[in-house]
């Protein structure tokens, strides 16, 4: 997930430290956190918020393609 955050970062023109500062957070903070890819599903929701995206998760199985 970090690598997407960083990818969404870059073509929203958004550094790590105005990206912390819109999620209420220190950079080291979300440093740490891009570094270990380690993001609560309400702080990934909160971080597409900021980056003025949708965050969607689901579950697809594998033999019908169906979504939970």
């Amino acid at each position: 997930m970090a690598e997407k955050i960083k990818f969404v970062m870059i073509r929203r023109n958004m550094t790590t430290t105005a990206l912390a500062q819109a999620i209420n957070t220190s950079p080291a903070n979300l440093s740490n956190k891009l570094r270990r890819d380690d993001f609560r599903e309400s702080e990934l929701r909160e971080i597409a918020k900021a980056l003025n995206c949708t965050f969607e998760s689901n579950f697809v199985l594998n033999d019908s393609g169906a979504k939970f």
